[in-house]
């Protein structure tokens, strides 16, 4: 082991303890930040394709709203493209594949008035709740105590409408309707502009892609700030008092200030000496990562481009309920991405590579035909199955958590700080 010492430590090199340690460097702050992978990105992750090209098997999107990534890309001097959405949409319900334009797929009018006056409700809910203190809205515990599946059971007329309303929960979190709180629920929406500006494409948090992949943020953050960044130093332990001790595979950083800047689930797997507050370790033990599998065909060509379709698809059936075209910038070569999420992510994760890839194309091909059958190439990352990560797009919040535990999730413990995209109070998680 080595002996090192700082100002700050922060643990986690992705896009939050990266702008967390630039934050500091630009202060005059000495800062040493340390990763448990043997790359920086944490959540975001490139893979190349051929030709200099690649795809993102992590995080990808950004969009209206999110002015501070915005304004970091710019910065670092990368460039966005827009997802692709010229074509008719496809949506899949009951066995039947409908072709459509715009944003709503056209289905039984009971249940298009069922999902816009749910939709309508919740968004006149969600204005009475801030992500920042989702527990000081005046109705907090009732939304509290009900999942987002009871309140649609509760409050919705149509099979159809709670589909899509449950569709959109497996989207945004990765995780089923029955499992997530209401109050998180309304909490994500405000911060993020409104349920709608969360699972929209244009105009919305899919609306645009980054040149190069996404995970160029981090490399070119990480560059800038040298080597005070250390790869492949998983941290065990955090000895705290007056100042902190944090102990890493080869290294030990001593230093006044320590910034966690991971999951709250894996923050729970670190150990604290003192103990954490009973509070705290309670929470970190409520606040689950969501189950997914992002997986992707490679094509000669975006084939579905010539037949008038975008490549959106949205299916009650399943397993991939939700497709995007994935496509580089000049499209080409043509990439489909389906996600696997919640249930069918946890249910085709126990299979075996190959079954799982048959299953996945064999939804490409129900969508858009014969074609899709023979990918060039076929790409999978189960974010579930990564060590560092266990679970994604972040953690969702179960019901009962937020108003009982809420207030600690970003209070700092003396001389240990949390941060992370489950902290942020704009554009949450």
């Amino acid at each position: 082991m080595r002996d090192v010492r700082a100002d700050v430590v922060v643990i986690g090199a992705g896009l939050a303890g990266l702008s967390a340690a630039r934050s500091l460097v630009a202060d005059g702050s000495e800062v040493v930040v340390l990763e448990a992978r043997d790359r920086v990105g944490g959540r975001t992750l490139n893979h190349p394709i051929g030709a200099e090209k690649i795809v993102e098997v992590g995080g990808q999107w950004v969009g209206p709203g999110q002015d501070r990534v915005l304004a970091v890309i710019r910065e670092l001097g990368l460039e966005t493209f827009d997802t692709y959405t010229d074509g008719r949409n496809l949506f899949e319900h009951g066995g039947r594949l409908r072709a459509y334009r715009g944003e709503i797929p056209r289905v039984n009018p009971a249940a298009l008035l069922d999902v816009q006056l749910a939709l309508t409700r919740l968004e006149r809910m969600a204005r009475r709740v801030t992500a920042e203190r989702p527990w000081a809205a005046p109705s907090a515990p009732a939304w509290d105590s009900q999942t987002v599946a009871s309140w649609t059971r509760r409050h919705m007329r149509t099979t159809l409408g709670r589909a899509l309303i449950g569709l959109a929960c497996e989207a945004v979190w990765a995780a089923d309707a029955a499992d997530v709180s209401l109050l998180h629920f309304l909490a994500y929406a405000s911060s993020g502009g409104g349920l709608q500006r969360l699972i929209s494409t244009d105009g919305g948090a899919q609306q645009s892609r980054i040149v190069g992949g996404s995970q160029r943020i981090a490399l070119e953050l990480a560059d800038r700030l040298g080597d005070v960044v250390m790869t492949e130093e998983p941290v065990s332990e955090i000895e705290h008092g007056k100042n902190v001790r944090v102990i890493a595979r080869t290294v030990t950083v001593e230093a006044r200030r320590v910034i966690v800047a991971v999951s709250p689930a894996l923050a729970g797997r670190l150990r604290y000496s003192p103990a954490l507050p009973a509070r705290r370790d309670q929470l970190t033990q409520r606040t689950p990562n969501g189950s997914v599998i992002k997986c992707m065909a490679v094509y000669d060509e975006p084939f579905w481009r010539s037949e008038g379709l975008s490549g959106q698809l949205t299916s009650d059936s399943g397993p991939v309920k939700v497709v995007f075209d994935n496509s580089p910038p000049d499209g080409s070569p043509g990439v489909l991405l389906g996600f696997l999420e919640g249930n069918q992510a946890r249910a085709l994760g126990r299979l075996d590579a190959g079954r799982r890839r048959s299953a996945v194309v064999g939804c490409f091909v129900r969508f858009f035909g014969e074609r899709a059958a023979r990918p060039l190439e076929y790409i999978e990352k189960d974010w579930s199955a990564d060590e560092w990560t266990r679970g994604c797009y972040g953690a969702f919040v179960p019901p009962n958590t937020w108003s009982v535990f809420g207030d600690a999730l970003r209070e700092p413990i003396g001389p240990i700080h949390w941060a992370g995209a489950e902290t942020a109070i704009v554009w949450m998680g």
